[in-house]
């Protein structure tokens, strides 16, 4: 199981790649894993602005339907467009080509409440 020391996570196992001012979000290794074959990325909240912890979207495994909670406040600037076609990235490359939306942060101190690779490691004992 992939836990890169490069991004930050969150206890619901959400990934994120912070660059500026703007967050890369996903679902992590762990999360694919643990849902099962994904089928189906829902996300209708692109430029809306969300507080940190509200649901931006869903992703639909065969077995179920899970919310996705926004990591860090801000607006959804890009839904990652190629998930609609092939939600299967999310499952093969959940931390490159399944990532899901950007956001543009709009309070940098979240950044710190999140969890890094040693400690989301042991979150979900690995």
């Amino acid at each position: 199981m992939s836990v890169p020391s490069n991004l930050k996570y969150t206890k619901d196992h959400e990934w994120v790649l912070v660059e500026g001012d703007i967050a890369t979000i996903g679902i992590t290794d762990f999360a694919q894993g643990e849902l099962g074959d994904i089928v189906y990325v829902e996300v209708e909240t692109v430029d809306e602005t969300l507080d940190k912890d509200e649901v931006f979207g869903t992703v639909e495994a065969v077995k179920t339907v899970s919310d996705l909670f926004l990591p860090l406040s801000g607006e959804i600037i890009e839904f990652n467009d190629s998930l609609e076609s092939e939600p299967e990235k999310v499952n093969v490359d959940p931390y490159g080509e399944g990532w899901m939306v950007k956001v543009k942060i709009s309070n940098p101190d979240e950044i710190a409440e999140l969890l890094d690779d040693e400690a989301y490691k042991e979150l979900i004992g690995a």
